[in-house]
């Protein structure tokens, strides 16, 4: 994964009032705050964020992380993940929730066949236990947004659309396209640790809000102390607060914006 350095922001409340300072009667601008691996606190606490705006979250799950034989690669997945009821009463109340692989390998430094196998085992472990899932409408979410053009293809023999590392492709404006077909879509997407992401957030969006318009994913994990790259649960809140009163800009999870712009 890309890793950038911490950015030291001097004056975010400047950057704050940047937010709202362009408003326009079309939506030209969609945000997609992507969150990976599962965490159970964090997650319940997102969804609940998200619902003081009247917004869906987009809630990313490692398939395996609730079951004894879970082995957290590394101490930034060691809080205590959720389970297929957390995540099915999560979609009951309209959140999406969709795959982040099965044991959050890096399916990249394996064998193909071996990483394909992986894809395979977590779709069809979401197929039997998230209620309403449908392989063919689903965004596979790469863990580390590491893949290679292979599994891309593989993937999205199964699925809608894959989400991956962006930087490859989509220059430097960060954003993708509107979809404008009915796929499939690979998504480019941009992520920001080991240390707390508020200020990354805040220069991206801000940034993002300054160009014509586009598709911006950034993908993010838990909040306050849980995973990489956490946000603070106060500035995700505030941050909201302050998106949802810009008339150009749509707030949604990927799949939403897959069924609501494609033609």
């Amino acid at each position: 994964m890309k890793r950038r350095s911490f950015i030291k922001t001097t004056a975010l409340t400047g950057l704050a009032m940047g937010l709202g300072a362009c408003r326009r009667e079309s939506k030209t601008h969609i945000l997609t705050l992507s969150f990976d691996d599962g965490f159970k606190k964090s997650f319940y606490r997102i969804a609940e964020i998200h619902e003081q705006f009247s917004l869906q979250a987009c809630l990313n799950i490692i398939a395996s992380a609730h079951i004894p034989e879970w082995n957290s690669p590394n101490e930034y997945h060691d809080p205590v993940a959720g389970n297929f009821d957390d995540w099915n009463a999560l979609k009951e109340r309209g959140h999406e929730i969709m795959p982040h692989s099965w044991a959050h390998n890096n399916l990249a430094e394996l064998p193909f066949e071996e990483a394909a196998a992986l894809i395979d085992r977590c779709l069809d472990y979401f197929e039997s236990h998230l209620h309403g899932f449908i392989t063919a409408e689903a965004i596979y979410n790469f863990a580390y947004n590491a893949s290679t053009p292979e599994l891309e293809q593989y993937a999205l023999k199964r699925v809608r659309a894959v989400r991956t590392g962006g930087w490859d492709i989509l220059g430097d404006t960060m954003a993708n396209p509107f979809p404008s077909s009915s796929g499939p879509f690979r998504l480019g997407c941009w992520s920001y640790g080991p240390d707390n992401a508020d200020a990354w957030v805040e220069e991206e969006v801000n940034k993002f809000l300054n160009t014509s318009g586009g598709w911006l994913i950034l993908n993010l994990h838990g909040l306050d102390e849980e995973g990489w790259g956490p946000l603070s649960s106060r500035y995700m809140t505030g941050l909201l607060k302050r998106l949802v009163v810009i008339e150009h800009l749509n707030i949604l999870p990927a799949g939403e914006v897959i069924k609501r712009y494609i033609v």
